[in-house]
């Protein structure tokens, strides 16, 4: 912490000339303990305001706006928490079109899409950067399901390697036997 406001205030009142502010006068020290504590309350100040508004929140502040939720969002980093925080809040009476929806939905902590089936009232949720069942996907669901209709079925759809995505990398059996894979991480390796 530098010494700003002390500067600022002996700057403000040397002009004035009744103040003496030599080194070691009551004066001088009367504005350095002044100096100090408004420095201090300016630090405070900054960290409470950067802990209250989401794009900026790291720790405290992150903790306090998940706690507004029913559930805590899957999210493993400070950008996934602030991103699913986000969409949380924007969660109103207008939030059921399907754009809407899917907007909100990664506030389960991760990418996740709905997608309209051809039947009625039916959902696909599918999670595009993940391969397989999403780490913590218990809760990942629960979120989920808050958030869409509850007149509405919906489904959970996970993506596994597919054949067709192994030939056109142009992988051979040999590379995947180096590789060390059991057969569920080898339908993992997207």
């Amino acid at each position: 912490m530098a010494a700003q406001y002390e500067t600022f205030l002996k700057e403000l009142l040397r002009p004035l000339g009744v103040y003496d502010l030599t080194d070691g006068s009551a004066s001088e020290s009367e504005l350095y303990a002044l100096g100090t504590g408004l420095d201090e309350l300016s630090d405070r100040l900054d960290y409470v305001e950067r802990e209250s508004l989401v794009a900026t929140a790291e720790g405290e502040g992150l903790g306090s706006w998940e706690g507004l939720f029913a559930r805590r969002p899957a999210a493993d980093t400070t950008e996934l928490r602030r991103a699913a925080i986000a969409a949380l809040l924007q969660i109103d009476g207008d939030s059921f079109t399907p754009e809407a929806i899917n907007r909100t939905i990664s506030g389960c902590g991760i990418r996740a899409e709905a997608q309209e089936l051809d039947t009625p009232g039916h959902l696909r949720i599918i999670f595009p950067d993940v391969a397989g069942e999403p780490a913590e996907f218990e809760t990942i669901r629960q979120i989920i399901l808050d958030i869409i209709p509850c007149h509405l079925e919906t489904e959970f759809y996970f993506r596994y390697l597919t054949w067709a995505e192994l030939e056109a990398r142009g992988t051979t059996w040999a590379e995947v036997e180096a590789e060390g894979h059991s057969w569920e991480s080898f339908q993992l390796w997207v």
